[in-house]
């Protein structure tokens, strides 16, 4: 049996949703990506795709009782996993930027070389700054107390950009936008609260939250985590 999205009635029959234990692991013509229900980094890779519109199928894949052909398609034995014929990749950003130079509308990167330098720039920032935490507020690890507060520092001190503009870039909606939605979506999830001083980074995250493409990706497990 499929399991669609609890938005299945507007989803095109083409952007399917499939449990793990259900897909047929051969070959196959759609693109697919093996995305964890509640990794964040997998979160990434699903709003791209849907922001897309595009043909796709995402493949559900449990974090607790991964299937063995993961392992074989990385090597690394983690999700997301995007096979697109005979071409596959792992890694959010790298899945993530193939997909906005193969499917470029809506552009997610600026077209510009200088801008897209810059917005890859401040990708590696956030990676550095904030996503390298999120093994730990994941894992609940020792340390885990450090961590949230750095997230919460480096939010603060990110907020009164979001009093000048809408997304990290300006007014449009880019990768960078994309990148850090998921750590918004799981701010309370992770037990991080953030001052009154950062109240422009929640405008921000609402209007994202409120993007079509974003309601789309959320899989009921991350729907659950805010209430």
């Amino acid at each position: 049996m499929m399991l669609l999205s609890s938005r299945d009635h507007d989803v095109a029959p083409s952007r399917r949703i499939v449990r793990d234990v259900e897909y047929s692991w051969s070959n196959s013509a759609m693109m697919n990506l093996y995305s964890g229900t509640t990794d964040p980094f997998s979160h990434r890779c699903r709003i791209v795709l849907f922001e897309k519109g595009m043909d796709f199928q995402v493949v559900d894949v449990d974090l607790f009782n991964k299937p063995e052909d993961i392992a074989v398609i990385n090597p690394y034995n983690r999700v997301p996993v995007l096979v697109d014929r005979d071409l596959v990749l792992y890694e959010a950003n790298i899945i993530n930027e193939y997909i906005d130079e193969r499917f470029p509308h809506p552009q997610l990167m600026p077209p510009d070389p200088l801008m897209r330098a810059r917005a890859r720039q401040l990708l590696h920032t956030l990676e550095l700054e904030l996503f390298s935490h999120i093994e730990a507020l994941e894992k609940n690890q020792k340390g885990v107390d450090k961590s949230r507060q750095h997230v919460r520092d480096q939010l603060t001190q990110l907020a009164p950009i979001f009093a000048k503009q809408k997304f990290m870039l300006g007014d449009e909606f880019s990768m960078l936008d994309v990148a850090i939605a998921p750590l918004l979506w799981r701010l309370e999830h992770y037990g991080i609260e953030l001052p009154k001083a950062a109240a422009p980074i929640f405008k921000y995250a609402e209007r994202i939250f409120s993007r079509q493409g974003f309601i789309d990706a959320l899989t009921p497990s991350e729907r659950a985590m805010r209430r």
